[in-house]
């Protein structure tokens, strides 16, 4: 479904991403993992093309995203959740979520408010509550719905576990899966090995901007060294 290729990333003078390639399969559930700095938030920006790849190409469903405004990326099929959530502060739950509503496409889950409400209960409690009157938590769940709202084909989650409660780390690990089986493609970064073990069917490893490990969690397992290398603070 993805195909990242060869891409080199920039911020001013900063060389982020070195040459990154990887690949994400329609129904897989890939795990960016690396420390922080390693290039994981601006992997998923360059993919949104938030940040534009002055080389290299990024292919969605056989379509080159590269050199496209944002909102075409977004129209195209995928949905970017930010690590900042950017909830709308003095907007409801509701109206945050109408804000994220796009039509029904081919090939991708159709989301409605009750579908997402039953997904994320303790938004269905706080329905009529402004984002600003949310907890962290709630404010990152209400993120994932409103991208929802615009029913992508592959969903970007960007540390999805970061700065909130270890409940909510497990309801959110929960709500992952059942957004798997409904069919949705997912790419996340995380720093939580433990949560993108729970979640995650491969896992990426980046450092410097560069791939080092790209497998599955079971051959990550079987080699320290490598989380040892990459992972360990």
């Amino acid at each position: 479904m993805l195909e990242v290729a060869s891409i080199h990333s920039f911020y001013g003078k900063a060389h982020i991403l070195d040459a990154l390639s990887f690949s994400v399969a329609r129904g897989e559930v890939v795990a960016l993992l690396g420390r922080n700095g390693a290039g994981k938030s601006t992997t998923m920006k360059s993919v949104m093309q938030l940040v534009r790849p002055r080389a290299g190409s990024v292919i969605f469903e056989g379509r080159e995203l590269v050199g496209l405004p944002a909102y075409r990326v977004a129209k195209a099929g995928l949905g970017y959740v930010p690590e900042d959530r950017r909830v709308f502060s003095d907007l409801t739950v509701l109206e945050n979520l109408e804000v994220g509503r796009q039509p029904k496409r081919d090939g991708a889950p159709h989301w409605t408010v009750a579908q997402l409400f039953e997904l994320f209960p303790n938004l269905a409690e706080r329905r009529h509550n402004r984002g600003k009157h949310l907890s962290g938590g709630e404010q990152q769940m209400l993120t994932i719905a409103r991208t929802l709202m615009g029913n992508p084909a592959l969903l970007l989650l960007d540390e999805p576990s970061e700065g909130i409660a270890p409940v909510i780390v497990e309801q959110m690990a929960r709500s992952i899966a059942m957004l798997k089986s409904e069919g949705l493609t997912v790419l996340l970064s995380e720093q939580n090995l433990h949560f993108a073990r729970a979640v995650a069917d491969r896992a990426v490893i980046l450092e410097a901007g560069q791939k080092k490990f790209d497998g599955s969690f079971e051959t990550l397992e079987s080699r320290p060294e490598i989380r040892d290398a990459y992972l360990s603070v």
